[in-house]
């Protein structure tokens, strides 16, 4: 059973540290993107370090205070937020900001919790090195964040999830213990792999403090297209098709419904669409080439073959890097206008690629006998990873579905699960998904767990009713 926070429990957090290390909890520590949770009132601590960061622990668990890691606050599952119960410690991470080495000979580059993932990029670049790790909110998340929900984005085809750029990590174990796992080796088969326990956990088995994060190459030609597509099924063979072409060259694989540029025409006027109709479907392909090969030849001979199979009908390819910036603009601009219009139910799903087809068929038959709504299905189809999100007709506001909004979400995760796919791809379960993890989670897995977490953290402090339930 897990305790308040007390005025002696402060008095005594406040005796072990700095006094620059505590701050107020202002509302965007008690908020998350959506709107669909608000936090409780919370002593907010600010470690300078790892060691800080193992005094708070301690003493939290010493005093059974429940502890919510935070980083850039952006996550979309409520693992930020603490809805109820006794007051917790809120632990960011905000002022872990430090690139602490770069080895481009390694290709490695060590970073604390705290950075923002756009800041680890720029450092990169800096030494004519890619961190591949992309996403719409890169200039706010931060990487202990991106670690602890095992974070996405848009080059998982090329480069892989949070948990492929990773070498080692600086983790705070539930009672106060620094693992220094802050390793820079590619081989290392001594025991158990802790770094891929600690990757996804979202703080509920530690608090990551600092990490070791692979670097590539930066590609020497970049270029991307929009491609207009007939439906789902012909973009899954136009990435078969580009694969065959150029390989691992394809970096990233969009897929864009119609809705997508209807909404940002409608919220974002400001935002330059690349057709003067809405296509039904658009793909997004974005590519990066070495020396000696020209992105622009690459991607033409990609249309003409495809247009000759009838997979695409017409297209843009960028000419200079600010037209390819362009076309991103229009991807990543997606979910601000999402948010803005806002959704009854947004889902955040994966599936067998050969099935993604079949399943955006089944579920709009399946929403169309539940009520009327506009749907916007887009998302990284490279990976099998869709954004499907519900939202009202013109004319109503997403309040007036809270009677079906659960149904909506039971039907698509239904069926997401009878085709074996998964109703959590890269956001993570947090508080909101924690239901469904036990609902469709395998009871194995689930029992190996609770069994994990019990064992490192049997007081239960570390990020309470996330993932899994108290």
């Amino acid at each position: 059973m897990l305790n308040p926070v007390t005025p002696a429990f402060e008095t005594h957090l406040r005796s072990l540290l700095p006094a620059d290390a505590f701050r107020e909890v202002t509302p965007k520590y008690l908020e998350e993107p959506r709107g669909r949770y608000a936090g409780t009132t919370a002593l907010l601590v600010a470690p300078a370090n790892a060691q800080d960061v193992a005094t708070v622990v301690r003493a939290c668990n010493d005093a059974r205070v429940g502890i919510v890691p935070y980083a850039g606050g952006t996550g979309l599952v409520g693992g930020q937020i603490f809805p109820g119960g006794p007051t917790p410690v809120i632990l960011t991470v905000e002022r872990m900001t430090a690139i602490r080495d770069i080895y481009p000979n390694e290709n490695v580059l060590v970073a604390e919790a705290g950075a923002i993932l756009q800041d680890i990029q720029s450092a990169a670049i800096g030494v004519d090195r890619l961190f591949p790790l992309s996403l719409a909110s890169e200039g706010s998340c931060r990487i202990g964040g991106n670690l602890a929900t095992n974070a996405g984005g848009v080059n998982v085809l090329r480069y892989g999830n949070t948990r492929d750029l990773c070498l080692g990590l600086e983790v705070v174990l539930p009672d106060g213990q620094i693992w220094n796992g802050l390793s820079r080796l590619r081989k290392n088969n001594t025991g158990y792999d802790l770094r891929h326990l600690m990757i996804g956990a979202e703080g509920t088995l530690g608090i990551i403090t600092a990490a070791s994060l692979k670097l590539f190459p930066q590609p020497v030609g970049t270029g991307a297209a929009m491609l207009i597509v007939p439906d789902p099924e012909a973009a899954l063979e136009l990435l078969a098709l580009a694969r065959d072409r150029m390989g691992d060259s394809v970096s990233a694989f969009e897929i864009i419904h119609r809705q997508s540029m209807e909404f940002l025409a409608e919220v974002m006027p400001e935002v330059r669409l690349p057709f003067q109709t809405p296509p039904e479907w658009t793909v997004l392909i974005d590519v990066g080439l070495p020396m000696g090969l020209e992105v622009s030849d690459a991607l033409e001979q990609l249309f003409i073959e495809a247009h000759a199979r009838g997979l695409v009908s017409d297209g843009v390819i960028s000419q200079s890097g600010a037209q390819r910036q362009s076309f991103w603009q229009v991807r990543e601009s997606i979910p601000e206008a999402n948010r803005r219009i806002g959704s009854v139910s947004s889902q955040d799903i994966a599936l067998p690629m050969g099935r993604i087809a079949e399943f955006i068929i089944r579920a709009g038959q399946a929403l169309a006998q539940i009520g009327t709504f506009r749907i916007n299905c887009f998302g990284h189809l490279g990976d099998g990873n869709l954004h499907y999100n519900v939202f009202p007709v013109k004319g109503k506001h997403r309040s007036d579905y809270d009677a079906i909004r659960p149904k909506v979400k039971e039907v698509l995760h239904d069926l997401v699960d009878a085709m074996d796919g998964s109703v959590s791809a890269e956001h993570g379960i947090g508080r909101l998904k924690v239901a469904d993890l036990e609902k469709y989670g395998d009871p194995a897995k689930l029992a190996t767990m609770r069994a994990i977490k019990t064992a490192l953290d049997p007081n239960g402090i570390m990020n309470p009713g996330a993932v899994l339930r108290d």
